[in-house]
C-alpha cells in the first residue's frame, strides 16, 4: 500500500515545520533509518519551505499492514524533529489511492501556497533522484512518483494554472515593492544563492537600485550576481552588507539562525535607526524571530505571506478544475497498472511452467533422434518452438491483464492457476518495478538458449 505522512503550511505554524526539514547534509540518514523500518519497502523525502513528506509502500498489502506502516513513518519523523511535544496533531496521513492521488496534485503544484508555482516539481524530483540514488525507491512506488511527474507536465502544458510565473520569492518581491512603493531607491541583499534565491532574483529584474548576493559559497554568490547584474559577497562580511541594505531576502539553507537579534542590534547602531525590512522565505527559518522587537526593524516569514499568495492567484482558481481532471485521468491509469501487479505472479508462473516444458522436451528431443542437427536448424526449431509457445500464451495472458485492470481478474486468474497446476510467488510484484505488463512480454528464449549448445 502507498502511503504519506506528512506536515504542510495547511496543518502546521513555520516554527513547528522547520523542525522536520531535512536539508541534503542529513537526508541521507533520514532516509536510512526509514528504510530500516520493517513496515516501509519503499521511502522517499520531500523537505520544502512548506511541507515534510514521507512517501512511502508498506512492506506488505492491506489495511493492517498500511496502519503500521503508517505508524512506523511518524515515529520516524517524531525522532527526526528531535522534540519532546507531541506532534500528532500536526501530522496527516494518506494510504492507497488518496496517498497517489495526493502526490499527484503536490507534483503538479495543486496543493501548494503558492497554486501553479514551478518549484515544487523541481523539489519532488531532488527527493526522488535521493531516493534512487540511496537504493529506497523502486518498484510501484518509484512508478507512482514518475507518474507524477507526468501529471506535472500536463498541468502546466494543459491548463493556464502557472501562467506567469509565481512563487514564494516573487510574492517576496512583490511585497517589497508594495513596502517601498517600488525598489528603484532601494538596495535588496540576497542571503543565499540557491534555487529560492535566483527566483527573487529574477523577479526583481532590473527594478532595484542595486542588488548584492551573500553566500557561504562565494563562488556560487559571484555565478548568480554575474546573471543579474549583482555583485557578491562572502557570508562573513553578511554584517557590513546589512548595513547598506534596505531589503534583505534570506534563503540559506542553514540550519541555525544565520540572523540574529544581537547582530541586528549592532547592524541598527551602524545604521543610525534607518528602517530594515527582511523578508526569511527559508525553512529552517534564517532569521531570528525576535529581531522584531527591534526598533525600525521588520520581519516578513513563509507564514506571513500567505495573504499576499492569496489576493494575488485567484485567476488560477479557474484553471483548477481542469487541472483535478488531469489527476483524476492519471489517477485511473496508475490504479489499472497496480490492479494488474496482482496477477504479475501469476503471468511469471506461466511463463516458468511453459519454460520449463519447452527447455524439458528441446533437451529431450536433441539429445536423442535429432542429435545430428547441424547448429542453424537447432536454432530454427528452437525459434519456432518459442514463438509458438509466445502465441500461444498471448491471448490468456492479455485478457488476464485487462481483467486485472478492471478489477475482475480473480475468477480468471484462479482457472488459469488450477490448469497449469500454478502456485503464484506474492513476491515477484517488488522485483518487477517495470510492471506486470511488461513481466508478460518476456521471451522464454533466455531460458532455453542453453539446449541449442
Amino acid at each position: 500500500m502507498i502511503l504519506v505522512v506528512g506536515i504542510s503550511h495547511k496543518t502546521a505554524p513555520l516554527e513547528v515545520r522547520e523542525k522536520f526539514s531535512a536539508n541534503a547534509d542529513v537526508l541521507p540518514a533520514v532516509l536510512s533509518r526509514l528504510a530500516a523500518r520493517p513496515e516501509l519497502s519503499e521511502v522517499m523525502f520531500v523537505s520544502t519551505c512548506n511541507r515534510v513528506e514521507v512517501v512511502a509502500r508498506s512492506r506488505t498489502p492491506g489495511e493492517e499492514a498500511g496502519l503500521l506502516a503508517v505508524n512506523a513513518a511518524r515515529e520516524v519523523l517524531r525522532e527526526h524533529a528531535g522534540d519532546a511535544r507531541d506532534f500528532d496533531a500536526y501530522l496527516y496521513d494518506r494510504t492507497g489511492e488518496e496517498a497517489v492521488r495526493h502526490v499527484f496534485r503536490v507534483a503538479a503544484s495543486l496543493d501548494s501556497m503558492v497554486l501553479g508555482e514551478p518549484q515544487i516539481l523541481g523539489q519532488v524530483k531532488e527527493a526522488y533522484e535521493a531516493a534512487m540514488g540511496a537504493g529506497t525507491l523502486r518498484g510501484p512506488l518509484g512508478r507512482c512518483v514518475h507518474r507524477a511527474f507526468t501529471v506535472a507536465k500536463r498541468v502546466r502544458t494543459e491548463t493556464q494554472i502557472g501562467a506567469g510565473t509565481v512563487s514564494i520569492s516573487s510574492v517576496a518581491v512583490d511585497l517589497a515593492r508594495r513596502i517601498f512603493g517600488g525598489l528603484d531607491q532601494s538596495t535588496v541583499l540576497l542571503v543565499g544563492a540557491g534555487e529560492m534565491a535566483e527566483a527573487a532574483a529574477k523577479a526583481l529584474g532590473k527594478g532595484a537600485k542595486s542588488m548584492r548576493v551573500v553566500n557561504r559559497s562565494v563562488e556560487r554568490a559571484a555565478e548568480l550576481a554575474a546573471h543579474f547584474g549583482a555583485s557578491a559577497a562572502p557570508l562573513d562580511a553578511l554584517e557590513e552588507e546589512l548595513v547598506h541594505a534596505d531589503v534583505v531576502v534570506t534563503s540559506t539553507g542553514s540550519p541555525h539562525f544565520i540572523v540574529t537579534k544581537d547582530l541586528v542590534k549592532r547592524v541598527m547602531r551602524a545604521r543610525r535607526g534607518r528602517t530594515l525590512f527582511f523578508i526569511d522565505i527559508a525553512v529552517p527559518r534564517n532569521v531570528d524571530p525576535r529581531i522584531d522587537g527591534v526598533d525600525n526593524v521588520f520581519l516578513f516569514n513563509v507564514d506571513d505571506l500567505e495573504k499576499e499568495v492569496a489576493e494575488g492567484q485567484k485567476a488560477r482558481h479557474g484553471e483548477l478544475a481542469r487541472a483535478e481532471t488531469i489527476v483524476d485521468e492519471e489517477l485511473k491509469g496508475f490504479l489499472a497498472w497496480v490492479r494488474g501487479l496482482k496477477v504479475q505472479p501469476l503471468v511469471v508462473g506461466l511463463r516458468a511452467k511453459t519454460r520449463g516444458v519447452l527447455v524439458a522436451e528441446l533437451e529431450r528431443t536433441l539429445g536423442g533422434r535429432l542429435k545430428h542437427l547441424p547448429e542453424a536448424d537447432r536454432a530454427a526449431l528452437l525459434q519456432m518452438m518459442e514463438s509458438a509457445t509466445n502465441k500461444l500464451l498471448h491471448t490468456p495472458l492479455s485478457r488476464l491483464k485487462e481483467a486485472a485492470a478492471s478489477d475482475d481478474d480473480e475468477q480468471l486468474a484462479q482457472a488459469l492457476a488450477t490448469a497449469f497446476d500454478i502456485v503464484p510467488r506474492e513476491e515477484e510484484v517488488d522485483s518487477a518495478p517495470s510492471g506486470a505488463s511488461e513481466i508478460a512480454e518476456v521471451s522464454v528464449g533466455a531460458e532455453a538458449e542453453r539446449v541449442t549448445h
